[in-house]
């Protein structure tokens, strides 16, 4: 597979995977019965494992770690840090409240993470 061909699947998983996400959090605000559906519970996770299977094998391809390279290791901690903000979100939030605030607090995670791969600099990324 080119390189060129797995960094659109990747940014595109990256589009879906983020609009998914940000229309389940307006679902959320709604407190709307759309988020009970079928397709919502299990879209997300397949859009996700061809995100995460596209990055694995990105990396694997261009030869870069996260243990080498600063910048994918800012991107796999903001992930982990998106992906726990998102649980609290979409699953463990005890509160509709607390569930807003990390939902929002998820959309600045995502923000960092696309400005630190825009620039491959962790510290451009919050600037």
């Amino acid at each position: 597979m080119s390189y060129v061909l797995l960094k659109m699947i990747h940014v595109g998983s990256i589009i879906i995977s983020y609009l998914l996400f940000f229309l389940r959090g307006i679902w959320l605000m709604q407190d709307s019965e759309k988020l009970r559906q079928r397709w919502v519970k299990i879209l997300p996770h397949i859009v996700d494992t061809i995100l995460l299977t596209s990055a694995i094998t990105l990396a694997i391809v261009i030869q870069q770690s996260p243990f080498s390279d600063s910048w994918l290791t800012a991107k796999v901690i903001g992930l982990l840090v998106y992906i726990g903000l998102g649980m609290i979100a979409m699953r463990f939030g005890k509160t509709r409240q607390k569930r807003i605030v990390a939902w929002i607090a998820a959309q600045c995670v995502f923000i960092y993470i696309v400005l630190v791969a825009l620039t491959k600099s962790p510290v451009l990324g919050i600037f």
